[in-house]
């Protein structure tokens, strides 16, 4: 399993916290390697300004150029820098000089991104075109076992992109898999949701 990279830098946080870097991320995750007129295409966005945000991961150590995907050497195809993916230390980025403006941002963006995919997750209208699925487990596990539960669903994901990246179909396209496992809001908590009657 490919490992995380640490991440303690503000500037590299703000650097993902912008939405169209993010996705651009996710669209190499899932690709492997592209070019900018590619990801222009996936996302619906003029070429010069994915280039511009491919330029801008680069400069953070995100994302670096792919030499062997290329056709030749003015050919520029992306991938990511790190395919373990990130690892965010949210207490040493808020001890930094801006730091901790950085880290509110980014959780205010990852939020309203996780509000965003539970909502269309739960949207009425079906697209037969596409499978979606939402999952709500309740587990009994030691802090171990939630780890190394975390370290098997990752090796699971893992084989699946080397499967699929291998076989780059057009009738594929990018689903996004979102996760987290954390312990039950306890009682008392007050930011849990009040049940509705």
């Amino acid at each position: 399993m490919p490992e995380l990279k640490a991440l303690h830098d503000p500037k590299v946080l703000r650097a993902i916290a912008h939405p169209v870097r993010n996705r651009i991320l996710d669209e190499l995750s899932a690709h492997g390697s592209l070019r900018a007129a590619d990801i222009a295409r996936e996302l619906d966005i003029p070429a010069n300004q994915a280039s511009f945000h491919l330029r801008q991961l680069a400069k953070y150590g995100l994302v670096e150029e792919d030499p062997a995907a290329a056709r030749d050497k003015r050919d520029r195809v992306w991938r990511v820098a790190h395919e373990g993916g990130l690892s965010i230390n949210f207490d040493d980025i808020a001890s930094q000089p801006g730091g901790a403006a950085a880290a509110d941002v980014f959780r205010h963006n990852a939020t309203a991104w996780a509000q965003y995919l539970v909502r269309r997750a739960y949207e009425d209208e079906r697209d037969e075109r596409v499978h979606r699925s939402i999952s709500d487990t309740a587990l009994l596990l030691t802090k171990n076992e939630a780890r190394e539960l975390t370290d098997e669903l990752h090796e699971v994901l893992d084989r699946w992109a080397r499967r699929t990246r291998a076989d780059d179909s057009t009738e594929r396209r990018t689903y996004l898999h979102f996760s987290m496992l954390q312990p039950h809001p306890g009682r008392g908590e007050h930011d849990a949701p009040a049940n509705e009657s």
